[in-house]
């Protein structure tokens, strides 16, 4: 290892870009609503919906925009959370890293302009359209340069299994969806959420730190791959009853799901999405328990259709996995709000 810089902690970052009062106050509202549809205080579904990567701010705030237009067509029904993922897992360590690692895809990676991209990122879209955002945990000493940010977090199918990941979704006041690893084994998933449920005493960020336990921690159904690699989605109706019980036996908090409909639910075919949300909604209408349990959906979706590579400059075109485009989102979104 080459020791190139040391890098601002959280704290300096936090007071050289901070949220005014106003930004707080509409993120701290926006907290409780979703908290209420967490706890089945509200009949409301959330949506965490948005680009595979966020890659580009201006595309992501333009995104971002539309979405809060249509929030307020579909506010009496659903809650919008836009993705903007600034992380992003590589299985073989190769590829873009995400928003964080290279503030330009184009160019070598720069951590310290990274750190104060993803804040001004975060910060630019909560103030410009009033949601606040998601982001994936993947390093979980970074969550707290996005902590006040956030309004939920997701921990990937292959960090689920990590006990710093779980350990530190306790100590986070917001819902964090901790994903079926891609073995499909949801036992994994369930102990996951039982540790973040849960108060913890550890180390982190170089302190010894208690946390109270986060009672909005959840399973997140992606989908996952058999021993020959294909994709086996976990969405349908027997799956959903299943995890409702299980979940039930081991005595866990706030029984919640949301329903990832892109990855290996739909073995990365981005298209099928809408037909995977509408199933899921089939499925509420046949089942109490699975009603009581499906809190919303996980989507993919961009300005453009589909993805490119780096380079090709579309705007608004996904430079990691493919995505609907904005006209199939709007249909997407306003489909889901009249059929709940």
């Amino acid at each position: 290892m080459h020791f190139k810089r040391k890098l601002p902690v959280p704290k300096e970052i936090k007071e050289q870009y901070p949220l005014t009062a106003e930004l707080s106050r509409i993120k701290n509202e926006r907290d409780a609503i979703i908290a209420d549809v967490f706890t089945g205080a509200s009949e409301k579904k959330v949506l965490i919906i948005g680009p595979c990567s966020a890659d580009r701010e201006d595309a992501v705030l333009d995104y971002c925009g539309r979405l809060a237009r249509l929030q307020e067509k579909v506010a009496d029904k659903l809650i919008l959370i836009p993705r903007v993922y600034t992380n992003k897992p590589r299985t073989t360590g190769e590829g873009y890293k995400g928003l964080l690692h290279q503030p330009n895809p184009e160019k070598d990676a720069d951590m310290l302009e990274g750190v104060i991209a993803i804040r001004r990122l975060h910060t630019n879209v909560l103030a410009e359209t009033g949601l606040s955002t998601a982001d994936e945990m993947l390093y979980p000493d970074n969550y707290r340069y996005l902590s006040d940010l956030l309004a939920y977090v997701a921990v990937g199918a292959r960090s689920v299994e990590n006990q710093e990941h779980r350990l530190t979704a306790s100590g986070i006041a917001v819902p964090v969806g901790m994903k079926n690893p891609t073995s499909g084994d949801i036992s994994v998933m369930l102990n996951s959420i039982l540790a973040a449920q849960r108060q913890h005493t550890f180390i982190y960020r170089g302190w010894e730190v208690e946390t109270t336990g986060n009672e909005l921690a959840h399973a997140i159904l992606r989908g996952y791959v058999n021993r020959h690699g294909e994709a086996i989605p976990n969405y349908h109706f027997e799956e959903m009853e299943h995890l409702y019980n299980a979940y039930e036996a081991k005595g866990l908090d706030n029984i919640s799901l949301i329903v990832d409909a892109n990855h290996s639910n739909s073995a990365k075919k981005y298209w099928e999405q809408p037909r995977i949300c509408k199933e899921v909604l089939h499925s509420c209408r046949h089942s109490d328990n699975i009603q009581s349990m499906v809190k919303g959906f996980m989507i993919e979706s961009y300005l453009e259709e589909g993805s490119q590579k780096i380079g090709e400059g579309v705007y608004g075109k996904s430079i990691t996995d493919p995505c609907i485009g904005w006209t199939a989102t709007e249909r997407l979104v306003q489909d889901i709000a009249e059929l709940i």
